[in-house]
């Protein structure tokens, strides 16, 4: 937008009443001394008033305050950028000079005002004062010589769409100046000119913050300033978490051991010691679920499962004494058992992140990578195993071990490493979609959370009653924010992932709650399974059926 001048000669919408040289009033016109920061607060105001046209009102701050928004200096070179006056924006160049300090850009700030003239002049059809810019003007300043070269062969230009296109620039007018102004910005102190839109920018700033501090931000709505009010600090209501009892299934006639949704969301299986998987719909318009297959067969129950990444096919093994795994895919109801020998153990299981292979292993020390045939591919002697994981580049394995260690080993190498280790025995672990963390059950301990990089134990959550049994958590909600975790106290727990102490405690239970999962796509529906036989939905308030006859 073309700047304006108000009536009385003041420069507005960035330029601004002018006072002392650095960029502040000494006094205000009251008589008042104003801090050093209390004249950056008003040159914000000032800054914010003049860019939504508060012309007048921007003057009479300035005025009472003694302050002003940017440099004499600055601001006349504003305006001649904006009026396109590249002579004159030229000479205010060297007048600003000795306000750069010791990071004395000139050179750089000159380049980019003879690149908007080059361009312009080639827009208006202007060839000659064109070339006359790129041989006199802005080769001799021997800068940034391959954009030189580049803006050389804009010249070649048919047309005014084919300059645009191929400079990916606005054109000629107060816009594409305005982003030249931008960039020029950036090399001013801000005592000489504010950065663009600066109080706008602290708000937003703000903003994050608060949504940061918020235990139960879990929404992937864009928080803004344009949806959001000011006056107070943003703070979810628990009323939209995932705490509120929305379904208890009872379709399961034994103790359900596990639950996973789909990587798309759109499915959960549930495993259990009746050895069936069953596959559920989700609804999360009404974060419901609805019986959709049973998988039967599982002569050792179902205690662990993996989905493919392609969310057709998963992964079921058993508890302790499985030989077997089951591969389903659960569109044909086709299965496939995955067992080397009846003296294996295998139950825990794992898909590479193309969904291409998967491991198996367990505690009697068999270990095998095989291919969606079954077929093992590899194998790794000796490793007793109680939990599997891919890592993100689809060639190393996590596994945790009997000795209470999580080891990574690389079957293409036959490289091992040691990466953590607890004093008890790891039950269960699973790691973020980012691959940085680990969220660890440990025996007698608790749910503990390492990251993987830097091999180092982050924290340790509180609440949890967590003995002998397996118990799996989960992270969960808008970018995994949080942490979920099923409980020998029947109860469910679930954490903000920056803090220790729960956030929530979900009762309705009646034994202990084996297994949560947390919806990846629909951050408002959770699920936990419990050998109660049950498997509970929780969701937000506004989802809880109503009692029947209560419209």
């Amino acid at each position: 937008m073309q700047q304006q001048t108000a009536s009385n000669g003041c420069v507005q919408n960035g330029g601004a009443p002018s006072c002392s040289d650095d960029g502040h009033g000494d006094q205000a016109a009251n008589g008042v001394n104003l801090s050093h920061t209390t004249q950056e607060i008003v040159r914000l105001i000032g800054q914010y008033l003049s860019n939504e046209g508060l012309n007048r009102t921007c003057e009479s701050l300035m005025n009472e305050s003694g302050c002003r928004l940017d440099h004499p200096a600055a601001a006349k070179f504003r305006q001649h950028v904006m009026d396109g006056d590249w002579i004159k924006a030229d000479h205010d160049l060297q007048e600003l000079r000795p306000l750069l300090g010791q990071n004395n850009n000139i050179l750089d700030m000159k380049f980019l005002l003879l690149e908007q003239k080059y361009l312009e002049y080639l827009e208006d059809g202007r060839v000659l004062d064109a070339l006359h810019v790129l041989r006199n003007e802005l080769t001799p300043l021997q800068h940034n010589t391959a954009r030189v070269h580049q803006l050389s062969s804009f010249m070649m230009c048919s047309n005014t769409e084919e300059l645009h296109e191929r400079t990916n620039w606005e054109g000629k007018g107060g816009k594409s100046r305005a982003t030249l102004m931008i960039k020029l910005q950036s090399f001013l102190p801000p005592s000489v000119m504010l950065p663009p839109s600066r109080l706008y920018e602290l708000l937003n700033q703000a903003l994050e913050l608060q949504t940061l501090r918020c235990t139960h931000h879990n929404t992937s709505q864009d928080i803004s300033l344009n949806n959001i009010s000011l006056l107070v600090d943003h703070c979810c209501s628990n009323d939209d978490f995932p705490v509120h009892t929305i379904q208890v299934l009872n379709d399961h006639c034994d103790e359900v051991w596990f639950c996973e949704f789909s990587p798309d969301g759109t499915m959960l299986a549930t495993g259990s010691k009746d050895t069936n998987v069953i596959i559920w719909n989700v609804n999360p318009d009404s974060c419901t679920l609805s019986l959709k297959k049973v998988l039967e067969g599982h002569n050792y129950g179902a205690a662990y499962i993996s989905w493919n990444p392609d969310s057709k096919h998963l992964l079921a093994c058993g508890p302790e004494e499985s030989p077997e795994v089951w591969l389903w895919n659960i569109e044909t109801e086709k299965f496939l058992k995955v067992s080397q020998s009846p003296e294996d153990a295998l139950t825990c299981c794992a898909w590479n992140k193309d969904g291409t292979k998967f491991v198996a292993g367990g505690v009697r020390g068999h270990f095998y990578q095989c291919d969606m045939e079954g077929h093992i591919l590899d194998s790794w002697e000796g490793v007793r195993v109680s939990g599997l994981c891919y890592r993100k580049d689809g060639k190393t394995v996590l596994a945790s071990d009997s000795h209470h260690r999580i080891r990574e080993y690389v079957f293409d190498d036959l490289i091992d490493q040691h990466i953590l280790q607890e004093d008890h025995p790891i039950m269960t672990f699973t790691v973020d979609k980012n691959d940085r963390l680990a969220l660890l059950n440990v025996a007698t301990q608790g749910v503990h959370l390492w990251d993987l990089n830097d091999k180092c134990l982050v924290r340790r959550y509180q609440g949890v009653t967590q003995g002998h049994f397996t118990i799996h958590s989960t992270f969960g909600g808008v970018n995994q924010n949080f942490i979920a975790s099923g409980s020998e106290d029947n109860q469910v727990y679930i954490w903000h992932i920056r803090n220790e102490m729960p956030i929530a405690t979900l009762q309705g239970h009646s034994r202990t709650v084996n297994c949560v999962s947390w919806n990846p796509v629909h951050p408002r529906m959770l699920v936990s399974v419990s050998d109660d036989c049950t498997i509970r939905v929780w969701g937000p308030k506004d989802k809880v059926p109503k009692p029947i006859g209560v419209s």
